[in-house]
């Protein structure tokens, strides 16, 4: 084999080791959070951020106009499982259209995987919804992890790590991970407005939905490492 060949492989096994490490770190922060929870630690901090979106004067008034009120509800609608389903779809079919089959492969394995966990750990916790408000938005399963926190997460970060391995423009590099990032915000920021989720269920879905972004990568970096153009 030659030797820049080896050379290069020995980076991506490098690379590859690092992700593993910061995906352990990820469910490690996933855990800790769900142990906190379990043991009623966050339940002074979430009901203070919960309840300082709201006006004092009326629990079921969120702070801010009518309009972004209006606008959290279509934010929180990114993330729902229609949207993350539409968005995987056009994602796997563009790379299948540009002949990237382990890109789309691991996308839509990714999040399935994500929405999988996702359900099974709500019925492992079966943590209630936030009973201090009036929801702003429709709920029908428990509230720990956030399932929007988690798909919008894995979805969007994979989305944006695969996009950057194929694009070797550092600019556009960092504005889709700017904008996969914003959304992620957004997406979980809206949960907590809407009175539908606390703010730990938030953050352990974001831990929960980051490490099945970093596995995505580096399971691309192990199997289709023909495939990657340039690094995240």
């Amino acid at each position: 084999m030659p030797r820049f060949l080896k050379n290069l492989l020995a980076r991506i096994e490098s690379l590859a080791l690092i992700w593993v490490i910061g995906a352990a770190g990820a469910l490690w922060a996933f855990f800790g959070i769900a142990g906190e929870v379990g043991e009623g630690e966050t339940s002074a901090l979430d009901k203070h951020i919960l309840l300082a979106l709201r006006n004092p004067a009326d629990l079921s008034d969120p702070i801010g106009s009518r309009s972004f009120e209006e606008a959290m509800r279509d934010v929180t609608g990114l993330g729902g499982v229609t949207v993350m389903i539409l968005v995987t779809v056009v994602g796997v079919l563009a790379f299948l259209a540009h002949r990237k089959r382990w890109h789309a492969g691991v996308l839509a394995v990714t999040v399935l995987l994500a929405d999988v966990s996702s359900e099974f750990l709500k019925h492992l916790y079966g943590r209630p919804r936030p009973d201090l408000v009036p929801h702003g938005s429709y709920v029908y399963s428990a509230s720990f992890p956030s399932g929007h926190s988690t798909l919008s997460a894995a979805t969007f970060l994979t989305l944006a790590m695969l996009i950057s391995s194929l694009e070797p423009n550092r600019a556009t590099k960092i504005m889709v991970f700017v904008l996969a990032f914003m959304l992620v915000f957004a997406i979980g920021f809206s949960r907590v407005y809407l009175g539908v989720h606390w703010p730990s269920d938030v953050l352990a879905g974001w831990c929960l939905g980051a490490a099945w972004a970093l596995a995505a990568w580096t399971a691309l970096l192990r199997v289709g490492r023909r495939d990657v153009v340039g690094r995240p």
